[in-house]
């Protein structure tokens, strides 16, 4: 085994046994791993091995089995994030979708550096469904896919109404949409917005602002992506679903 010195955020916990947990954490320079946390209602890890919480921990890493946590320090905590139920189903679901798209044990500091600054945005209150988009759209690379939103995948001009097209993977000019008879018929904005979210520098989401009807659209274009080319189905997916049917009560409520 070997010890190591690294930044980590908690994917998620499960129970095991009877009091023993398996804690998944994301570590900076490590990747993916599960750790073995004894007596953990007990442990005096408890507090810090709950999902979303971010420290600098010691640990014993071993390649080939379980690894064990020795030690913390530094623990950053997302309050806000936690405290709404909104942003807590959005921060969950790129959780999920950053332990999908890279394998356990095999190292990614920049994706680890890109979770750690969406997560800092949504406690800072950015609006947390823009910032999933665009943690979706950017993360695609991770599961080996591949689309282009800039220019006509025939004449490569950019900057027109395009349309999308899965069996180019790309988007296609108004010359060009006779290529595709079954082209996706999207909101040209929806794709001029994607190809923006593909490659805005994070620290320049500051100013984004967007209508709900908007988000709305960019939220089934960006499913019908995932389902066509990724697969995936995560539970915190089908629960963010869930909240447009209810989740709209609860925020009158509130209000």
């Amino acid at each position: 085994m070997d010890v190591r010195e690294t930044k980590g955020l908690i994917l998620f916990n499960r129970d095991f046994r009877e009091d023993d947990k398996l804690v998944k954490i994301f570590t900076e320079s490590s990747g993916k791993r599960m750790f073995f946390v004894k007596h953990a209602s007990k442990s005096p890890l408890n507090p810090v091995i709950q999902p979303l919480m971010m420290a600098d921990f010691i640990l014993r890493i071993n390649d080939n089995g379980l690894s064990y946590i020795i030690d913390y320090k530094k623990v950053r905590r997302y309050d806000k994030i936690t405290a709404d139920l909104f942003r807590l189903s959005y921060a969950s679901y790129i959780l999920a979708l950053a332990d999908a798209a890279i394998e356990d044990n095999v190292a990614d500091a920049n994706l680890f550096a890109f979770l750690q600054k969406v997560l800092d945005l949504m406690e800072e209150g950015l609006d947390y469904e823009i910032l999933t988009n665009i943690f979706e759209v950017q993360i695609l690379e991770r599961f080996g896919v591949s689309l282009n939103f800039h220019n006509c995948c025939f004449c490569h001009r950019t900057g027109l109404p395009f349309d999308f097209s899965h069996r180019f993977s790309g988007v296609l000019c108004p010359e060009h949409y006779d290529k595709d008879d079954y082209r996706s018929h999207v909101d040209p904005n929806v794709l001029y917005l994607i190809d923006r979210f593909q490659q805005v520098a994070i620290d320049d989401l500051k100013t984004i602002s967007l209508k709900p009807e908007m988000k709305a659209k960019i939220r089934q274009f960006l499913d019908s992506i995932y389902e066509d080319y990724v697969g995936i189905h995560l539970k915190s997916k089908k629960f963010i679903d869930s909240l447009a049917s209810w989740g709209d009560i609860m925020k009158s409520e509130k209000d």
